[in-house]
């Protein structure tokens, strides 16, 4: 079967166009859900706007001592002090910032430090026996060179022998000591399995 040519499907597809509908049409349920939700029966509409009109008998009203007193702000803790200011002076604000000038130091009080600042203000020293670190390299005292090793320091100081590389050792033989042992009773005892775990035929 042939295909139809290029110029009938351009023609199908313009003639379907026109049979489609410009706009959907709704159903009752489409209609019924686009509508809002009623209010309930019993539903005020009561609740004051956020802004609203101050009384006639609220603005002519009188306050009490007590609200008087509560009105008032709250004092500082006796000895409060507020914080220093950044900059000495206000006038020197801008030469600060820039780096112009620096603050003057004539309004400052002299304190005088009593004996326990001072006493305070001495470093600690160190113990009277007190070792520092040795350092990296350090020469070698006489003694230590005239020392003479005994025996048993130069038989530590040998090498360990490697068996592998001298008479080609192989750690799988087994020695003919351990071959002709005999394993004591208590051995024998602790190699049987424990009785729940013995298979019975």
């Amino acid at each position: 079967m042939a295909r139809p040519s290029v110029g009938v499907l351009a023609g199908r597809t313009a003639w379907e166009k026109k049979r489609r509908p410009n706009h959907l049409r709704a159903d009752a349920r489409w209609l019924a859900l686009c509508d809002g939700k009623p209010p309930r029966a019993g539903f005020q509409d009561n609740r004051r706007p956020p802004v609203w009109e101050v009384s006639a008998a609220a603005l002519r009203g009188a306050p009490s001592e007590r609200v008087c007193s509560l009105a008032q702000p709250r004092l500082p803790v006796q000895g409060w002090q507020p914080g220093r200011p950044l900059l000495a002076k206000e006038d020197q604000a801008p030469s600060l910032l820039l780096g112009d000038a620096r603050p003057s130091l004539s309004g400052l009080r002299t304190r005088t430090p009593s004996t326990r600042i001072h006493h305070l203000a001495v470093p600690k020293l160190t113990h009277p026996q007190y070792l520092q670190g040795r350092p990296v390299s350090w020469p070698v005292l006489g003694p230590a060179r005239e020392a003479v090793a005994s025996d048993r320091v130069r038989v530590l100081a040998q090498p360990k022998l490697r068996q592998v590389q001298e008479k080609g050792y192989d750690p799988f033989t087994v020695r003919p000591a351990a071959c002709r042992a005999s394993a004591t009773p208590r051995i024998l005892e602790l190699s049987e399995p424990l009785p729940r775990k013995r298979w019975q035929k």
